[in-house]
């Protein structure tokens, strides 16, 4: 694993052996921090980012998700949806304990994003790529896709409902540039 310290973000980035490492670590930091700062989350505060593969994913997927199969990627957010400035892409989940206040200087984690490399190559690769799920496009682009979108998912950003899917997807895109 290596810690990149970006501003007031600590972005732990851990590939997985065998994992092919389409971008570099950094870039992906940078690509998680764009999504943490557009999404207001609260610093200085760290990330994990997995890179892994479907192996993983799948058993993530039915471990948390009760779903069969592998999927591209998972989040696991520590903080509940209030913790985050309001927006319209703002998950409206319940049940989650309120943020508490920490000592100063401390760093606070705020989730973990996982992402099959594996299934963002082939998704690219297949046309099933993009937001849509029909864009041919460079499995780079992919991955950088869903790093932001893992991120947003951390930051209570959801996309269950038309009018939050709309707004996920809009500063998706304006974060992709």
């Amino acid at each position: 694993m290596r810690s990149h310290y970006l501003g007031a973000w600590r972005i732990d980035v851990e590939w997985r052996d065998g994992v092919h490492r389409l971008l570099p670590g950094t870039v992906l930091a940078r690509t998680a921090v764009a999504a943490l700062e557009a999404a207001g989350a609260p610093g200085p505060a760290s990330l994990g980012l997995t890179l892994s593969d479907d192996r993983e994913l799948a058993a993530l997927n039915l471990e948390h998700m009760d779903k069969d199969g592998p999927t591209d990627v998972l989040s696991f957010p520590l903080l509940p949806p209030s913790a985050f400035r309001d927006h319209p892409g703002k998950e409206r989940a319940a049940g989650m304990a309120p943020a508490f206040p920490l000592p100063p200087a401390t760093r606070q984690h705020l989730g973990d994003v996982v992402v099959s490399v594996e299934r963002a190559a082939g998704q690219a690769e297949a046309g099933r790529g993009g937001q849509t799920g029909d864009v041919r496009w460079d499995a780079r682009d992919e991955l950088r896709l869903l790093v932001t979108h893992g991120t947003l998912h951390v930051c209570g950003w959801d996309h269950a409902q038309p009018r939050e899917e709309r707004a996920m997807r809009d500063l998706e895109r304006r974060l992709l540039g």
